[in-house]
């Protein structure tokens, strides 16, 4: 389905930002829909309910804000929030002492990725209110040895030692007919010619060493090396990576979450699909800040009305290795979650780097 184009608001006038920013603000707040004559009490809006009905009127035909049913006050559609966010947000500093904490959680995980990581999306959770999404990182340490071990039929495990000691184990496709010594001539091959090379040089590598030396492997084995250099070169870039979710539990706290358990149901379900996630939080990627997606704007979370909040997180070569974020429902408070988020990358990518945390 065709997207809707997109409201022309270079016509909202000061008075209209102004009850669209008090209708954002109070609907992040409560989760509820607000009337004309909430609005109208508010200090300093010096506007009688019939004026302010007449501007929320010319919201709503912008796409902006809508009402959830017809006696209902006015909220902000997925569209009207996309315009908060990038207009009128005013976004403000990590406090001090959520500052302190974050560098001390993340410093007590220790220099073991994994923990590092796990502690990132426990903290993420905590303080933003949503669930917290971390992507582990990319292998960039080079391969010390691999082994191909037999494991059933038609299947082997590809076991690769790194120089920074971490081991990861893929599964392989084996050919059917394999002749016993296939396994060790390809794990043989594989060491010979790509030890010492991270997993993205053996994939710039991997094609002409293999098609010079094809005629040197038995049949089976150069099938073999084919399978397992596809795994060992990360072709897919989720292979060999790992998403870890905290605070699933978060996404119910919400009143309309309960309300509308189908809605939950649905984001439960997206949570599950590790490898879209991962793919989506690879976006970040593109971008050396906070990205932020609204409900429809990322098809996996288009049946949930979800908003997903995601930072990436870089070495000291201020090259991007993997991303962070946070999932929730739309009305999350983006003006404290996007600080938090950032921040929370910006330590885990020193911590993971070796460098002292930001004080």
């Amino acid at each position: 389905m065709a997207e809707p184009p997109a409201p022309d608001l270079t016509s909202l006038d000061a008075r209209a930002r102004e009850i669209f920013r008090e209708i954002v603000e109070s609907y992040l707040t409560t989760g509820e829909p607000v009337g004309s004559r909430t609005l109208s009490k508010l200090g300093g809006m010096g506007l009688s309910a019939a004026s302010i009905r007449n501007t929320m009127a010319d919201l709503a035909s912008l796409g902006l804000i809508e009402a959830p049913h017809a006696m209902a006050g006015r909220r902000p559609t997925h569209i009207g929030l996309r315009f908060f966010v990038d207009s009128l947000l005013q976004l403000g500093d990590v406090p001090l002492d959520e500052k302190r904490e974050i560098d001390a959680r993340i410093a007590q995980a220790g220099s073991n990725p994994q923990d590092v990581m796990g502690a990132a999306s426990d903290l993420l959770s905590g303080l933003a209110g949503g669930a917290g999404l971390v992507v582990t990182p990319q292998r960039d340490a080079p391969v010390r040895h691999a082994e191909i071990v037999g494991i059933g039929p038609g299947q082997a495990l590809l076991v690769l030692v790194f120089e920074d000691n971490q081991v990861e184990n893929r599964i392989i496709n084996t050919p059917a007919d394999m002749p016993p010594g296939a396994l060790a001539e390809a794990a043989n091959y594989l060491n010979a010619r790509f030890k010492g090379k991270t997993l993205a040089e053996a994939h710039a590598a991997a094609g002409d060493a293999l098609q010079r030396d094809r005629a040197a492997l038995d049949q089976a084995a150069a099938k073999l090396v084919e399978s397992g250099l596809v795994e060992w070169s990360g072709e897919d870039p989720t292979l060999g990576r790992a998403l870890i979710v905290s605070g699933r539990g978060n996404l119910l706290k919400d009143q309309q979450a309960i309300a509308d358990l189908e809605r939950a149901r649905r984001l439960f379900d997206d949570l599950e699909k590790t490898r879209e996630l991962i793919q989506v939080l690879d976006l970040a990627k593109s971008a050396d800040t906070v990205r932020v997606y609204i409900g429809a704007e990322n098809p996996l979370f288009s049946l949930s009305g979800s908003s997903l909040i995601v930072a990436p997180y870089m070495n000291a070569e201020r090259k991007v290795v993997g991303a962070l974020g946070v999932i929730g429902p739309t009305r999350l408070n983006y003006a404290r979650v996007i600080p938090v988020v950032d921040y929370t990358a910006r330590v885990v990518g020193k911590v993971l780097d070796g460098r002292n945390s930001e004080r």
